[in-house]
């Protein structure tokens, strides 16, 4: 589906006013008909989408990549965590090093209460940047730096 929405954050807060919660809620980058974020959910709920935007919803349909927003197990995700919780939480498949490949399971993960894994051929993936004594951090943080907003 797509409302339009202008910025990540905006999509993700529309998604985080849903009641009841859906169960997969991913966000998607589309460029048609203009650059904006479409959304793809997992809920019995039905949303409409307006007929200029439909080339969001197929472009974003046919992606093989999505940022979940809400999926199993992300209330669950706070704090200082090891990869091996994380996994055992939540539906995240593998938590992996950016540019260095799967993170080993006892390594910790400072979440920041903030956890956006990618959503890639049906597995949640969580990128991940070393942090400060041996400890690892999401990839994209709830406030990312000005430099990297727009991308």
């Amino acid at each position: 589906m797509s409302l339009g929405h202008a910025t990540l954050a905006e999509a993700d807060h529309w998604i985080q006013t849903l009641a009841p919660a859906p169960v997969l809620a991913c966000t998607h980058l589309v460029r048609e008909p203009f650059p904006h974020v479409a959304i793809s959910l997992l809920t019995a709920h039905t949303f409409a989408t307006a007929p200029d935007l439909e080339p969001a919803v197929a472009a974003a349909a046919t992606g093989q990549f999505g940022r979940a927003v809400r999926f199993p197990g992300v209330e669950r995700l706070t704090g200082a965590l090891t990869v091996s919780e994380i996994l055992q939480r939540s539906s995240i498949a593998r938590v992996e090093v950016l540019g260095s490949g799967p993170a080993t399971p006892d390594t910790i993960v400072e979440t920041g209460d903030f956890v956006r894994p990618q959503f890639r051929d049906g597995e949640l993936i969580l990128i991940t940047t070393p942090a400060a004594g041996g400890t690892l951090v999401p990839f994209e943080t709830r406030n990312p730096t000005p430099c990297c907003t727009d991308h």
